[in-house]
């Protein structure tokens, strides 16, 4: 049986203010806004070529067993590319404020590309939620 990840939560303050940054700035594609129940709003976004989903979610009570997350303390969500100066290109258009590309060196995180594996760029949404992105020799589908 496969264990698929196929959808996180996002806490955010605002939603409509965080699907437009997540559509209109991150690029993502918008799934579902759907009010599921009285009060309770879902909206669902892919980021391009992803088979896993961010989901915000307003006036819904947590999962029986988990705590509810405050907006922007979710760290550290990753997303891979195959050309990290062209995603970033991408980004800084659509007017993301993205972190430089820095790898990992002998001193720690060091400026410009790495070799494989060790390029990484970050950005945060409106709430501060972080987000790495890391480049990768090729598409999830060739490796």
């Amino acid at each position: 049986m496969n264990w698929t990840l196929e959808v996180i939560p996002v806490p955010v303050t605002d939603m409509d203010r965080a699907k437009e940054f997540y559509a209109d700035k991150a690029g993502f594609t918008v799934d579902l806004d759907d009010e599921v129940a009285p009060g309770m709003r879902v909206i669902q976004l892919t980021p391009p070529g992803s088979r896993c989903s961010i989901a915000m979610l307003a006036g819904m009570p947590a999962a029986p067993g988990m705590k509810e997350m405050t907006p922007g303390t979710l760290q550290g969500l990753q997303l891979c590319v195959t050309d990290i100066e062209a995603a970033r290109a991408e980004l800084v258009g659509r007017g993301v404020d993205v972190s430089p590309v820095r790898h990992v060196g002998a001193t720690g995180w060091e400026d410009g590309k790495g070799e494989t594996w060790n390029s990484f760029m970050s950005f945060e949404d409106p709430d501060g939620n972080g987000w790495v992105v890391q480049e990768a020799p090729s598409e999830l589908s060739e490796r």
